[in-house]
């Protein structure tokens, strides 16, 4: 089969990127043909709230990756369009996680769908923004009214989509898949060595971009709910900052905790991530509302036991009590959380049960959703 995946990668970072690149490499290893299109221009400078949207690590070599689409010019859309019709692929995912791109994705499958033969299927990450307002109502049916199928990555997400699909579109859910591409796993002792910190302290970790809806600041409460309990627990916050920094550490200061929370504001490059996951304990998502979430599964790589929110559908994914917690999103269910986690010794408990758990997470899995919904069409 030929397959064209529209969406984010190289040169741009992010867990987006490399999910479509590792989506990429699966449908190869299949003996698919493969080619990623992706941004020329992604998101304007002035609408992005980072440093930079480029990555830093070296380009894929084993990937054929094309920057050819604009999302802002409206002429580039039709001239995108038009490339891929020509080259006729059986299959053209287009990656879709924000509305900001619905008007470029839909121009093109419109265009695609003109050869008779392309058939475009939609990996949706999230349909409806965790932030949603006018732009999302306005542009997410459009969205979804010009492809063919979709395949989501949670099931709250399914339930988003047959909100605006009123046609009975096949649609289905399949899991995000581990990340399996960061190396083996370290030991603490080599994570603490590179992080420069004390090996003997126990770590949590929250990782990722630090954004309103992911709950920092419920995290930043629970540890102040527990500190007298547990003088060698810190918090290790590893991410570029899209808030203002500031009022968390503000926030930080008020619950005495200067000395209990590390905070490397940066965007984690993939060859750094081994180290920071190699150096925790517990890997804790206190979102306020999500989908899913790649740390996850970047978690089961690494097999971490993992503290959620049970929200979206993170709590699909973290069984409570035997590879982790899906907890209310207050700060007393985080600290208690936390408390049984360290109190009861919990890690290899649950460790092992993660090792069982990941099993069910392979890229085959994936790529067999995307198959099933083609034969559907």
């Amino acid at each position: 089969m030929h397959i064209v995946i529209l969406g984010t990668a190289y040169p741009f970072r992010g867990g987006l990127a490399t999910f479509n690149e590792r989506l990429a490499r699966q449908f190869m290893t299949e003996g698919h043909q493969v080619e990623v299109y992706t941004f020329t221009v992604q998101y304007p400078s002035f609408l992005f709230p980072g440093k930079t949207q480029y990555s830093t690590e070296q380009q894929p070599k084993d990937i054929v990756i094309e920057r050819c689409l604009n999302s802002c010019n409206p002429l580039n859309w039709i001239k995108v369009g038009k490339k891929i019709s020509r080259c006729s692929p059986d299959m053209l995912i287009c990656c879709y996680w924000m509305a900001f791109f619905a008007p470029a994705f839909s121009t093109i499958e419109r265009i695609v769908k003109c050869n008779g033969k392309t058939r475009c299927i939609s990996l949706v990450h999230n349909m409806t923004a965790h932030d949603s307002g006018f732009i999302d109502r306005m542009l997410a049916p459009v969205f979804v009214k010009n492809t063919d199928g979709f395949v989501a990555l949670s099931k709250s997400v399914v339930s988003d989509i047959d909100r605006l699909d009123k046609t009975g579109k096949p649609k289905t859910f399949s899991p995000h898949p581990i990340y399996d591409h960061y190396g083996e796993r370290i030991s603490k002792e080599e994570a603490c060595r590179h992080l420069s910190l004390p090996v003997e302290n126990r770590y949590m970790l929250f990782f990722g971009l630090v954004r309103a809806y992911k709950g920092l600041d419920l995290l930043i409460d629970a540890m102040g709910e527990i500190k007298d309990k547990f003088s060698d627990v810190k918090l290790i916050v590893a991410g570029e900052f899209y808030e203002d920094e500031h009022k968390y550490k503000e926030q930080i200061k008020i619950n005495g905790l200067t000395d209990k929370i590390i905070i490397h504001n940066e965007f984690i490059s993939d060859s750094e991530l081994k180290y920071y996951f190699g150096a925790a304990d517990l890997i804790v998502q206190p979102y306020k509302n999500a989908t899913q979430s790649g740390v996850t599964q970047v978690a089961f790589h690494f097999e971490k036991p993992m503290l959620v929110t049970n929200v979206g559908g993170l709590g699909e994914i973290v069984h409570h009590g035997k590879m982790g917690y899906a907890v209310e999103p207050q700060p007393q269910s985080i600290a208690a959380a936390i408390e049984d986690y360290y109190n009861n010794n919990r890690q290899h408990a649950f460790t092992d049960y993660l090792r069982h758990e990941k099993q069910k997470y392979g890229w085959d899995k994936m790529t067999k959703a995307f198959e099933d919904i083609y034969s559907q069409l």
